[in-house]
């Protein structure tokens, strides 16, 4: 299967549940976030996290675990008042900000023992001719995968001012990160699905997902699937404008 060659209407299993980060602390939007977590910045007039959980609902996710950690009262009382659709549970980060991996343990009892999709609420994506989170449900393959990201090619990762994240083989299999002084072809959108097998032998304390990732690699078992919508890395106030006037042209 070549997961980089998207039907026009994916198949596919969606998994019911997601965990969507929203633990960090969003230094690099401030001064927005002097009152406020990121997830709860606004893009067209939609919290950021709403935007996710517009996607997560409309493929087919049931239920949601979030992880809270940076004013998390704030982010608490507006999951339990806006969001409608999807059962939320909580996984509380107060006492110790986890980073990404260390937040998908902390939670791994909460996501069960199905794959699970993974979204970062700090990224804004549109679907372009297929649902993204669908197409990574058609393409995922459980005998041969134990992550599927949803990559995007540098040349249309907006707002992003990084060099490029991995290299995909032709059949969609991530073949390495990008190297010192290189730039890699393709940027993680912050969107996955991942193997409850990938959550094991963690280290103590908080740490990135890229030790899972890695794993994956060594063993050929991590591949993507390349995003055909916009994808914006709304990381700065600035990026805010720019992601507004290409939403609104679509």
């Amino acid at each position: 299967m070549n997961v980089l060659a998207i039907r026009p209407d994916p198949g596919g299993v969606v998994p019911e549940t997601a965990m969507v980060m929203a633990a960090g602390l969003g230094k690099r939007m401030r001064p927005l976030t002097a009152t406020r977590p990121k997830p709860l910045v606004e893009v067209g007039g939609k919290a950021l996290i709403d935007h996710a959980f517009d996607r997560l609902r409309a493929a087919g996710v049931k239920r949601a675990v979030v992880n809270v950690h940076y004013l998390a009262d704030a982010l608490e009382a507006h999951l339990s008042h806006r969001v409608k659709g999807i059962d939320v549970v909580v996984s509380d980060e107060r006492t110790a900000l986890m980073e990404t991996g260390g937040g998908i343990v902390q939670a791994r009892d909460m996501i069960g023992d199905a794959p699970f999709v993974v979204v970062n609420s700090d990224n804004l994506w549109l679907d372009g001719p297929t649902d993204a989170i669908k197409a990574l449900a058609a393409a995922w393959d459980d005998d041969k995968m134990d992550a599927l990201l949803l990559m995007v090619p540098l040349a249309r990762a907006h707002c992003h001012g990084g060099q490029g994240d991995f290299r995909l083989a032709p059949d969609g299999r991530i073949t390495g990160r990008r190297q010192p002084g290189r730039v890699a072809p393709f940027v993680y959108t912050g969107v996955q699905i991942l193997s409850p097998r990938v959550i094991r032998e963690w280290p103590e304390g908080p740490f990135s997902t890229m030790l899972f990732w890695e794993r994956a690699i060594a063993v050929g078992r991590a591949y993507g699937v390349v995003h055909q919508g916009l994808w914006f890395d709304v990381g700065t106030p600035q990026a805010i404008p720019y992601a507004e006037t290409m939403m609104a042209d679509g």
